[in-house]
C-alpha cells in the first residue's frame, strides 16, 4: 500500500495521545537531528510524488491529445461519410430514373425508325408503280403519235390539202384513183390510227371520220387530214404534259424521300446517342454503387473506432482522475506532516526529548502493557483471521492499522471509511445487476428483432429475385419475350406489305390486261360494225374479206345487179361472239377490283390488328421496364438494408458477448458479495465494539475527559464536538485536524 510508511510515521508521532509507549528499536544507534531525517525522509517522498504526477500529467496530456485528435477527425469522417452516402444513394436513383425514361424513349424511336422505313418502302413502291404506268403511257402515246405522223404523210403524199382538192386536175386525178386497191389501203392504214383516237374526237370530227372510212372515193380526205393534225398536236400537247407530270412526280418523290431520310437520320442519331447515355449511365451506377459501398464500410470502420476510443479514452480519464484524487491526498498528507514536524511549537517540543532529538531513526516498534495489548491483538486477530477467510483486503487494512497502533479515533474512522466503501460498493453492485439485467434484456429484444427484419428481408429478396429473374414469369423473361414478339409483329407487317404489293402487282396487271384485251376487241367490235351492218348490206367487191360495216345511210348507186352476201353472216357471228368475249373480259376485270379492294381491306385491317398489337405490346414492355428498374433498384436497396442489419445484428452479439463475462459474474457472485459485504460490516462493527472495550481505548477516553477538563476546558465547554476541542484534545492545529477529519463540526 502507498500509504504504509507514511501511516508508520503518523502512527509513532500520535501514539502518545493514544496511550502507547514507543521504544527504539535499536537503543545504541544514536544521530543528531533524529526529526530532521524524517523530515528529509518525507520532503523526498512529496517530492518523487510530485515528478511521478508531472511524468503522469505529461503522458495522459499526449493521450487527450490523441483521443482529442482522433476524436475530431473520425466523427467529421462519420459526418462527411454521411452526407457522401446521401448523396451517392439520390445520384444512383437519379441516374436509374433517367435510364428508365431513357429506355421508353430508345423504344418510342425505335418504333418512328421503323414507321419511317415503312413510309418510305411505301413511296418507293408506288413510285415504281407510277413510273411503270408512265412508261407504259409514253409507250402509247408514242406510238400513236408515230400513226397519226404516217396518216398524215399518206394523206400528203395523194395531195390531199384543200387547194388540191378544190382543182378540177385533182378531181380528175383522184377520180381514177377512186375504189382502187390504193385508197382501200390508204383508208385502212389512217382507220388504225382514227379508231385509237375515236375517244377524243369531237362531233363534227366524228362526222368526218366516219365520212371518210365509209366513202369510196378520197373526196374527204382534207378533212381527215385536219382531224389527224389536230390529233397530231393533241397527242404531242398529252406526251409533254405526261412527261411534266412523270418529271413533277419524281422530283416530289424525291424531295419526300429526302425529307424522310433526313428525319430517319435525326431519328437515328437520337437514338443511338440516347442508347450511348444509357451506356455511361449503367457504367455511372456501377462505379457510384463501388463508392457507396466503400463509403458504407468507412463509415462503419470510424464510427467502430469512435466506440472504441471513447471507451479507452474515458476509462483512461477515469484512472487518471482517481490517480490525480489519490496523489493529491498523499501530498495534502505529506505535506502536512512537514508542517507540523516543522512547526517552531514541534522544534520546541523536539529538543526537549532525547528519542526526537537524538534517538535513531530504526523502525519504531509500538509496545503496550499487557492489558493495552490483549485487546488490541484480540481485535486484529479476529480481523486477520477473516480477512484471509473471505480474502477481504478491506478487513486486512483494518488489521493492519491495528498492528501499527493506530489511535483510536484513526482505527475508527477507518472502519467507518471502510462500512462505507462496502455500502457504496453494494450500490455498485445492485446497479451493475439492474444494468446488466436491464441491457441484456434490451439488446436480446433489438437482437430477435434484427433477426426477425433479417428473415422479412431474405424472403423479400427471394420474391425480387423471382419477380425479376424466374425463367418463366420473371421480368426480364417477360421483357425478352415482348422483344421477340415486337420482331416478330415486325416481320409480320413486312411480309404482309409485301404480300400486298405483290398482290397489287399482280392485280395491276391482270387489269391492265383486261384493259387493254377490251380496248383491242372494242377496235375489233368497232371495225367489224363498221363493215357489217345488217346480213342483207351490199357488200363490195373491191372490199372483198374487209370487216368494215357502214352507216345506215342510203346506199350508193349500185354498180352491179344483184344480191351479194359476202361474210356477212360470219361477221355477224364474230361480233357476237367478241361481244361476248369483251363481256367476260369486263366481269373478269370487275371480280379483279372487286378482289383486290377485298384484299386491301384484309390488309388494311390486319396492319390495324398489328399495329395497335405493336403498340400495345411497346406499352407493356415500357411498363415492364419501368417495373423491372424498380424492381432491381428495390433488389439493391433490400441487400443493403440486409447487409446493415446483419451489422447491426453482428454488432448487437458482440456488444452481448463482451458485457457478459461482467454481467455473468455480477449475476453468479451477487449473492456471494452480499454476504461477504455482510460478514465484513459485521466483522468492523465487531472491531469496533473489541477495540472500545479494551483499556487503551478507555485510557485515552479518560484522558480525552482530562483534557475537557483540564487545558481543553475552554475550548470544550460550548460544544466538546467541535474542532477547536478535538484539536486540542488530539494536540493538534486546527487545519492539521481538519485535513485529517474534514467531516468535523466547524471544518
Amino acid at each position: 500500500m502507498k500509504f504504509a510508511p507514511l501511516a508508520a510515521a503518523l502512527a509513532v508521532l500520535v501514539a502518545p495521545a493514544a496511550g502507547v509507549q514507543v521504544v527504539r528499536a535499536n537503543s545504541n544507534a544514536r544521530a543528531p537531528g533524529t526529526i530532521k531525517t524524517v523530515v528529509t525522509a518525507l520532503q523526498t517522498m512529496l517530492d518523487d510524488s510530485k515528478k511521478e504526477g508531472d511524468t503522469e500529467t505529461d503522458l495522459y496530456t499526449k493521450f487527450k491529445s490523441y483521443c482529442d485528435d482522433n476524436e475530431k477527425e473520425k466523427t467529421e469522417s462519420v459526418e462527411s461519410l454521411t452526407k457522401q452516402i446521401g448523396l451517392l444513394e439520390n445520384e444512383i436513383q437519379d441516374v436509374q430514373a433517367n435510364n428508365g425514361g431513357l429506355s421508353m424513349d430508345v423504344a418510342g424511336l425505335k418504333k418512328d425508325m421503323a414507321t419511317n422505313e415503312e413510309a418510305r418502302n411505301m413511296a418507293e413502291g408506288m413510285r415504281k408503280k407510277e413510273k411503270e404506268a408512265f412508261d407504259a403511257d409514253e409507250a402509247d402515246l408514242v406510238a400513236a403519235i408515230d400513226q397519226m405522223k404516217q396518216a398524215v404523210n399518206l394523206l400528203a403524199d395523194i395531195g390531199a390539202d384543200q387547194s388540191l382538192a378544190a382543182s378540177a386536175a385533182h378531181s380528175k386525178f383522184m377520180a381514177g384513183k377512186a375504189g382502187s386497191a390504193a385508197f382501200l389501203k390508204l383508208q385502212t392504214s389512217i382507220s388504225k390510227a382514227l379508231v385509237a383516237a375515236n375517244s377524243f374526237l369531237t362531233p363534227s370530227q366524228h362526222g368526218v371520220v366516219e365520212s371518210f372510212l365509209q366513202a369510196t372515193e378520197p373526196s374527204g380526205s382534207a378533212g381527215i387530214l385536219a382531224v389527224l393534225k389536230a390529233m397530231q398536236e393533241t397527242f404531242d400537247s398529252n406526251l409533254v404534259e405526261a412527261k411534266n407530270t412523270e418529271a413533277a412526280a419524281v422530283k416530289a418523290n424525291e424531295a419526300y424521300i429526302k425529307t424522310k431520310k433526313e428525319e430517319f437520320d435525326m431519328l437515328k442519331t437520337s437514338f443511338d446517342e440516347k442508347e450511348a447515355t444509357m451506356g455511361t449511365n449503367d457504367g455511372e451506377i456501377s462505379t457510384k454503387k463501388t463508392q457507396l459501398g466503400d463509403a458504407i464500410q468507412q463509415k462503419a470502420d470510424d464510427e467502430d473506432f469512435l466506440a472504441k476510443l471513447e471507451e479507452m479514452c474515458g476509462d483512461k480519464g477515469k484512472d487518471y482522475g482517481t490517480r490525480v484524487e489519490l496523489r493529491a491526498g498523499e501530498e495534502a498528507a505529506l505535506s502536512k506532516a512537514i508542517a507540523i514536524l516543522n512547526s517552531d511549537h514541534a522544534f520546541g517540543a523536539f529538543d526537549k526529548v532525547a528519542a526526537t532529538k537524538t534517538g535513531a531513526t530504526g523502525a519504531f516498534v509500538q509496545l503496550a502493557s499487557a492489558t493495552q495489548s490483549s485487546g488490541l491483538g484480540q481485535a486484529r486477530r479476529y480481523l486477520q483471521k477473516l480477512a484471509a477467510e473471505n480474502k477481504s483486503v478491506r478487513l486486512a487494512r483494518i488489521a493492519g492499522l491495528l498492528s501499527l497502533g493506530n489511535p483510536f479515533d484513526g482505527v475508527f474512522k477507518a472502519i467507518d471509511d471502510m462500512k462505507a466503501t462496502i455500502e457504496e460498493e453494494a450500490q455498485q453492485d445492485a446497479e451493475q445487476k439492474t444494468w446488466c439485467e436491464d441491457e441484456t434484456k434490451t439488446s436480446s429484444e433489438s437482437l430477435d428483432e434484427k433477426k426477425s427484419q433479417i428473415t422479412e428481408l431474405k424472403n423479400t429478396i427471394s420474391t425480387l429475385d423471382t419477380t425479376i429473374n424466374d425463367p418463366e414469369t420473371g421480368l426480364i423473361k417477360m421483357i425478352a419475350d415482348d422483344e421477340a414478339k415486337l420482331e416478330q409483329n415486325a416481320q409480320a407487317q413486312k411480309d404482309e406489305t409485301e404480300a400486298r404489293r405483290l398482290e397489287n402487282e399482280d392485280y395491276q396487271k391482270n387489269v391492265a390486261n383486261c384493259d387493254e384485251a377490251e380496248v383491242i376487241l372494242g377496235k375489233a367490235i368497232k371495225a367489224m360494225n363498221a363493215y357489217y351492218k345488217e346480213k342483207d348490206a351490199e357488200i363490195k367487191e373491191e372490199l372483198g374479206g374487209s370487216l368494215l360495216q357502214r352507216r345506215q345511210e342510203p346506199a350508193p348507186p349500185s354498180t352491179w345487179e344483184g344480191d351479194f352476201s359476202g361474210q356477212s353472216e360470219g361477221g355477224n357471228l364474230v361480233i357476237g361472239m367478241l361481244e361476248f368475249i369483251l363481256t367476260e373480259t369486263e366481269k373478269e376485270e370487275e371480280a379483279a377490283h372487286t378482289t383486290e379492294s377485298e384484299a386491301v381491306a384484309a390488309y388494311e385491317t390486319s396492319m390495324t390488328a398489328l399495329k395497335t398489337e405493336e403498340e400495345d405490346t411497346m406499352n407493356t414492355m415500357a411498363n415492364k421496364k419501368k417495373e423491372l428498374t424498380e424492381a432491381r433498384l428495390s433488389f439493391e436497396e433490400k441487400n443493403e438494408d440486409l447487409e446493415k442489419t446483419e451489422q447491426e445484428k453482428a454488432t448487437i452479439e458482440t456488444y452481448l458477448e463482451r458485457i457478459k463475462p461482467g454481467c455473468d459474474f455480477i449475476a453468479e457472485n451477487f449473492a456471494t458479495r452480499e454476504a461477504n459485504r455482510a460478514i465484513e460490516t459485521a466483522a468492523l462493527d465487531q472491531a469496533a465494539t473489541l477495540l472500545k472495550g479494551t483499556p487503551g481505548y478507555t485510557s485515552a477516553q479518560a484522558k480525552e475527559d482530562e483534557l475537557k477538563a483540564g487545558e481543553c476546558a475552554k475550548a470544550c465547554k460550548v460544544n466538546d464536538q467541535k474542532v477547536e476541542c478535538k484539536a486540542c484534545i488530539n494536540e493538534s492545529t486546527v487545519p492539521a485536524y481538519c485535513d485529517k477529519h474534514p467531516e468535523t463540526v466547524g471544518c
